[in-house]
């Protein structure tokens, strides 16, 4: 592998020093390069001449007590299918990662204590905690991440992990995705090795994805890939309770090998699709938590005097994206057409209340480190009429979108604003509003539809999920060899701003390809009783509730 430290290092360092890259670019790409959280912070601190900044809790930590939680509660068979954060949330106590992306973004071990890259970024090593056991008393060991991960890059378990992680993947003869026969190597009980097939900067980040807890060896293979029915983990809770649509009850079993956690049982509790039904359980004292604060509720929730609010500058959002194999979304012209009638901040401050900020149909968000700012989008009804004319609907054009409130009523009323957006240029918009439940069977089937998407903490991330050739999750159908070999040139480039300039590229292909009119970011906004200390909101609403507490 070479020498403990990565070469680019020294030059990370460098443009901290002179101004080129920011304190948190530096720390991110430091820890993902394989530096210590302290070495990172401390690098950081002599560079600038900032001390880190104290953590200092303000009270002593309780332990004890029964987290209540208002959140859906579904099916949660195999981790590595997982298409909602929410199942995540509930399995992250039993299941664990190899890394833990904090709330600030900055990537830090986890199951896997450290790891080291080879200067070309081809080959990664991570050195996992000996001291972690399986709930059922098994040692943790290799062989689980590299029974996890082949699964993960099997296409015939059809996890979504399959795109994230396109450098283990190739086309066979028969042009379909594999999983490279050497990608995963065990080297001893508690090291191992991933071979890739080109540069990838971004691995360590990609393991905190939720969709990538780490199983037990005998995950689908000894028995059924099924964790509410096999729930062996290296967390420290167990499901005592879990039925979909009502509940899930974790108690904590066992002492947790990474140190204290504070909390007896996190409890669980679905208050079904209705948003005032969250809010009037947090307003009641049924529970402690919510898993959203609605942007309809944000005003009542602010004068609940026993509830604090936190809010998250996220890249959550929303795309209404074509499927572009599907009439008339194939003809790229019909597809501009549309996207041109869209004023994006017309719609955020009528459907999001303005919480947030427009997008550029590109989903790659300002606060992404690797983004790169594009010339913004105007609405431009002239183009929309000569573009329908051109594309041979010159009297005009009926459309249909999908949309299932999946993240709340603001979707439909994005929805209603684009439709009248859309009007003069001679495109009708029909709205289909179905259940939520409903839309997420033809959410990636619809010819047009609105899709809420969580918060990635890497533009490349969220573009090797949903948008590179032929991955599980690529809704839109869209296929195009120049995005996907400008999303690899991103993804293999560590320069903080050489890597921006090649994003850019597969951005503004995205974007003049008009696969997704994207309306706008939303901010996210947890709450919790006062009672609840140490809680930080996560961009992405993964609970991470090592460091929460309760005061009576």
């Amino acid at each position: 592998m070479g020498s403990e430290t990565h070469e680019y290092m020294p030059e990370l360092c460098h443009q901290l020093q002179t101004g080129q890259i920011n304190r948190r670019d530096f720390l991110r790409h430091a820890c993902l390069l394989g530096a210590s959280v302290g070495a990172a912070y401390s690098m950081a601190g002599i560079l600038t001449g900032q001390r880190p900044i104290s953590e200092a809790l303000a009270a002593t930590p309780k332990s004890g007590g029964a987290l209540r939680v208002s959140m859906r509660v579904q099916e949660m068979t195999d981790p590595g299918n997982f298409d909602w954060a929410e199942k995540s949330n509930v399995a992250r106590f039993i299941v664990e990662h190899l890394t833990r992306t904090r709330a600030d973004n900055v990537t830090v071990p986890y199951l896997a204590k450290s790891w080291e890259a080879s200067d070309d970024l081809k080959t990664w090593v991570f050195n996992l905690n000996e001291n972690v056991t399986w709930s059922n008393g098994d040692k943790f060991t290799s062989a689980d991440v590299a029974h996890t991960v082949n699964r993960w890059i099997d296409p015939a378990n059809g996890s979504s992990n399959l795109g994230l992680f396109d450098a283990m993947v190739e086309k066979g003869a028969d042009g379909k995705k594999r999983g490279i026969a050497n990608a995963v190597e065990i080297v001893d009980d508690h090291t191992i090795k991933f071979n890739l097939k080109q540069a990838a900067l971004a691995m360590p980040e990609n393991f905190y994805n939720y969709p990538t807890a780490i199983t037990h060896r005998g995950f689908g293979t000894d028995y059924k890939a099924d964790l509410s029915a096999n729930p062996i983990g290296t967390g420290p809770f167990k499901l005592a309770d879990f039925s979909i649509g009502e509940k899930a009850i974790l108690k904590k079993e066992r002492d947790w090998w990474a140190g204290d956690f504070y909390l007896d049982e996190i409890q669980y509790f679905d208050h079904g699709e209705d948003t005032n039904a969250w809010v009037a359980a947090l307003a009641s004292q049924q529970v402690d938590m919510i898993y959203s604060v609605p942007n309809n509720a944000l005003e009542t929730v602010k004068r609940l005097p026993f509830v604090d609010l936190h809010e998250a500058v996220t890249a959550q959002t929303a795309v209404m994206r074509f499927r572009i194999t599907e009439k008339p979304f194939d003809n790229p012209k019909v597809r501009q057409a549309i996207a041109a009638c869209m004023d994006h901040k017309q719609i955020l401050d009528i459907a999001y209340k303005g919480l947030g900020q427009p997008a550029e149909n590109h989903h790659v968000a300002p606060i992404h480190p690797d983004y790169e700012k594009l010339t913004p989008l105007k609405r431009d009804i002239a183009k929309a009429k000569q573009l329908l004319k051109e594309a041979g609907h010159g009297d005009g054009i009926t459309v249909e979108i999908a949309n299932g409130d999946t993240e709340g009523p603001w979707m439909t009323d994005a929805c209603a604003v684009f439709k009248k957006q859309c009007e003069p240029a001679g495109i009708t918009v029909n709205i289909n509003k179905m259940p939520s439940s409903q839309y997420w069977e033809v959410w990636d089937k619809a010819p047009w539809g609105y899709t809420a998407w969580t918060h990635r903490p890497l533009g490349t991330m969220v573009l090797s999920l949903g948008y590179r050739s032929g991955v599980p999750w690529n809704e839109s159908a869209y296929a195009n060899p120049a995005f996907d070999k400008a999303l690899d040139d991103a993804e293999a480039t560590v320069d903080v701003n050489e890597r921006k300039k090649k994003l850019g590229v597969a951005e503004k292909l995205l974007q003049d390809d008009a696969v997704i009119p994207q309306p706008f970011w939303r901010s996210v906004f947890k709450a919790t009783n006062k009672k609840v200390k140490g809680f930080k909101a996560h961009p992405t609403r993964y609970h991470q509730f090592q460091d929460v507490w309760l005061d009576s």
